[in-house]
């Protein structure tokens, strides 16, 4: 960063309303409602699915079919307008979105889940690494296009001035403040920076382009709609470099499998997105870096938590408050796969 120019994540977002009380009452519920038929037509049902902190999600019937309307908190509403651009950008790998607006987004249902459907066969988790990259590599010429909808963009080249503010902002809290950074680990990760810096130059050098990261790839996240799988819930979303987006899954994989960090089955799926950049890196390069590259990601899952926490309230803070601080004390802890044989 040039010195004397400010950087967006040079302070945390200030605490806001907590939305889950509202959308929690009638009142939500019969704005919600009208917008759903002003777009559908009669409503003959409505279940709320999901209330968090950071956003509400409600099945909605008709004659016609079952949707899903949900609502984020302000500093994830951009998964709307992204949802819509994707949708129209590779329509294909996403699911289809029928409105957004005022606030609201509206999908069609599409029945279970990848992970309901195709259980925990290693391949399937192959399968989604690989189409993951495969959106992520689609989607590198409309990089102007997602900066547009007010994405946030971390490059590897800012991982370490990323990473000392928010340890300082964190620090800084209050001592009764639920996200505050305990000294122990401030102290431990101000001694970490230089190896932070270092992974950054390694993932910078390989020159692969900025792109779209899920930030929570999971098989839940996902659908299995006549054999293409089709990604949603991007609420934590950002742009960065495309290896960070295996952080997710293979470290739920590797503790489903008691998987060590040279497990051949991990390198598997890591392997499976990989190739989709091999034309531009060879693939020993990506492999080699790809241990640097997820741990530049649990930045990403941090600034996930950086979005939605203004708008916990003061009890949804007591339980979701830390995480963003536990993000960042995982940044000396070892990634999901080490240095390939």
């Amino acid at each position: 960063m040039t010195q004397g120019m400010t950087a967006w994540y040079d302070a945390l977002p200030e605490r806001d309303t907590s939305r889950s009380s509202r959308w929690a009452t009638d009142e939500f519920r019969d704005e919600l409602r009208e917008w759903c038929v002003g777009i559908l037509g009669p409503v003959t049902a409505m279940t709320q699915q999901k209330l968090r902190g950071w956003a509400t999600v409600w099945r909605v019937e008709t004659a016609d079919g079952v949707w899903f309307a949900k609502q984020n908190c302000p500093g994830q509403q951009v998964e709307g307008p992204l949802l819509a651009a994707l949708a129209r950008l590779v329509p294909d790998r996403v699911i289809a979105v029928r409105a957004v607006g005022d606030g609201f987004l509206l999908t069609p249902d599409q029945g279970e889940t990848f992970h309901e459907t195709a259980g925990a066969e290693l391949e399937n988790w192959v399968r989604l690494a690989r189409e993951a990259a495969l959106l992520q590599r689609e989607l590198v010429p409309h990089h102007a296009e997602l900066m547009g909808l007010g994405m946030t963009q971390l490059r590897p080249e800012e991982a370490a001035d990323y990473l000392a503010a928010r340890v300082e902002q964190y620090a800084e809290l209050a001592d009764d403040d639920p996200r505050r950074l305990s000294p122990e680990v401030t102290a431990r990760l101000g001694a970490h920076l230089p190896v932070v810096r270092r992974w950054a130059e390694q993932v910078a050098a390989l020159g692969l382009p900025m792109t779209l990261n899920h930030n929570d790839l999971h098989e839940k996240n996902v659908f299995d709609v006549g054999g293409r799988l089709r990604f949603f819930d991007f609420g934590d979303a950002l742009v960065t470099e495309p290896l960070g987006v295996l952080l997710v899954p293979l470290n739920l994989l590797g503790g489903k499998l008691a998987a060590e960090a040279d497990d051949r089955r991990l390198w598997r799926v890591a392997d499976a997105a990989i190739e989709v950049w091999s034309d531009l890196v060879p693939a020993s390069e990506l492999r080699a870096a790809l241990p640097a590259a997820l741990q530049l990601g649990r930045l990403g899952r941090v600034e996930a938590w950086v979005s939605c926490q203004p708008s916990l309230s003061d009890a949804e803070l007591a339980a979701w408050g830390p995480v963003a601080a536990t993000w960042l004390g995982t940044l000396d802890a070892d990634p999901p796969v080490g240095v390939p044989l």
